[in-house]
């Protein structure tokens, strides 16, 4: 849905949360099932966009894809709890061809649902139209009890992409996470002409066994890899580094190496 573009990068930085009250743990994975947007002149809500978002305990991530025009976006951050509001500080987001590694703090006001929980920001300003607008959003959790040693939020250190006899190094800013036998991954490229494109995806997470991984790809930017499933290849250098091989259908092989975010 197009009406969501112009607010794409303030809100969809903005529009995630959790609550952690008393004896309520907020770690987990949560799926948006509805989103309503309302200003002096406009009163909108969508149910189509595709978004979840991982709580770790410490970080969060989230990223989303939207069907009706291919745009994607995700953000990563730290945040705080205290009683029915959640303070989200992320501090690096993309989306489409724009990238921002500047932190900025959200306040989140949280109502406890039987299936997840809703949100309400009062006031988000847009300076694209110089509206202020109110955002209301609804999330279901999608998360498992399974806990795997790669539960947490990490960032990628080193990719290489081995084709025949060839390898090529990546450079790009990728960030992951695990939690709720589920995953979320975003990308940040910049390509030879100097701009700017985001990719996503997410789905299912399980741990086959100490060396392997599958993934089971709900979501992404790229149609090629919606709905695949993933063998990985695990190789633990301690608590808080990995990597990971994945060989395509081609025969092209992956290795990526992953470093835990741990809180500051």
């Amino acid at each position: 849905m197009k009406y969501i573009l112009p607010l794409s990068l303030i809100i969809l930085l903005a529009c995630n949360s959790a609550d952690k009250k008393e004896g309520v743990d907020v770690a987990g994975a949560w799926k948006m099932v509805s989103q309503t947007m309302k200003s002096d002149s406009t009163d909108t809500t969508t149910t189509s966009l595709q978004q979840l978002k991982i709580f770790t305990g410490d970080h969060m991530m989230y990223a989303n894809f939207s069907a009706a025009d291919s745009s994607s976006s995700f953000g990563v951050g730290t945040y705080e709890v205290a009683a029915d509001t959640v303070k989200e500080h992320v501090f690096y987001s993309s989306t489409d061809s724009t990238k921002d590694d500047t932190v900025r703090t959200y306040s989140l006001f949280i109502e406890k649902t039987a299936k997840g929980y809703k949100q309400a920001i009062p006031d988000i300003f847009n300076p694209a139209d110089g509206k202020h607008y109110k955002l209301n959003e609804e999330y279901e959790s999608a998360g498992a009890a399974s806990k795997t040693p790669l539960d947490g939020i990490w960032k990628l250190s080193m990719a290489i992409v081995i084709s025949g006899d060839d390898t090529t190094a990546q450079t790009l800013t990728h960030y992951k996470a695990i939690y709720g036998g589920h995953v979320i991954w975003g990308h940040t490229i910049i390509d030879s002409l100097n701009k700017t494109h985001t990719g996503i995806g997410f789905g299912e997470f399980e741990m086959t066994s100490d060396t392997k991984a599958k993934e089971k790809m709900i979501s992404s930017t790229y149609p090629v890899v919606r709905g695949q499933t993933y063998d990985l290849d695990i190789v633990m250098n301690g608590k808080d580094e990995f990597m990971q091989t994945v060989i395509e259908k081609d025969g092209t092989k992956g290795i990526e190496t992953y470093q835990r975010l741990k809180k500051q």
